[in-house]
């Protein structure tokens, strides 16, 4: 069975590099659209089974666009399971401040996801989001049939999900980097448990036509 997973369409928020998190969402960009246009053209012959999105409206945005271009519609299932990580009273705020305000605890987030505590803004612990994505995912592949499925997410929660999914400690889930906006990532299992194999990591190769700039923040 195959996994794609992507990112949502990059926001107002993404471009004013602030911080969005498990509560914060912003609308998409108008450029966004013809992005996510593109991806559901790349998989427009996938004939999902289904189709996870986390339950903000940046994604199932990103979700429903996706499927309006494919042959076979599926079915959208939203989910809090797949929002991004919480970063508490980060979100909303300017990424370069925060830094400034949070630089050792900001530079685990982003490179040494082991030592990452996010107690001083009261944020989501990395093991507590990575259980809740990990756990849907396993679920939806138990229930279905044969696949494939689509999961759409969010930039610092799926970059770590998705390599833990393979079996990577803590210390290693950021050393890819960090998601792009509408990338493309596939995983395949035979099995319901991690891990899985990568077949594809962050691809973005279908929007270089549309002239996206990869900027992967988190």
């Amino acid at each position: 069975m195959k996994l794609y997973f992507t990112r949502h369409g990059k926001t107002q928020w993404n471009e004013e590099k602030r911080f969005q998190g498990m509560l914060g969402d912003s609308p998409l960009l108008p450029e966004s659209f013809a992005a996510i246009e593109e991806l559901g053209k790349t998989l427009a012959d996938v004939p999902f089974e289904k189709i996870y999105t986390s339950s903000l409206k940046r994604a199932y945005l990103t979700a429903e666009g996706i499927n309006h271009h494919l042959k076979h519609p599926a079915e959208i299932v939203r989910t809090d399971d797949l929002r991004e990580l919480g970063l508490g009273s980060l979100e909303g705020q300017l990424i370069p401040e925060m830094i400034q305000q949070h630089p050792h605890d900001l530079e685990n987030l982003r490179h040494h996801l082991e030592k990452y505590d996010p107690t001083p803004f009261g944020g989501e612990k990395i093991e507590d989001m990575l259980a809740r994505i990990c756990k849907l995912v396993e679920q939806a592949v138990a229930q279905a049939e044969s696949g494939p499925l689509l999961f759409v997410g969010h930039g610092a929660a799926l970059t770590a999900a998705i390599q833990y999914l393979t079996g990577k400690p803590l210390a290693k889930l950021r050393e890819q980097g960090g998601l792009f906006n509408n990338s493309l990532t596939i995983l395949e299992t035979d099995h319901i448990e991690p891990p899985y194999k990568m077949l594809k990591w962050n691809d973005i190769s279908f929007l270089e036509k549309i002239g996206q700039k990869p900027d992967p923040l988190l």
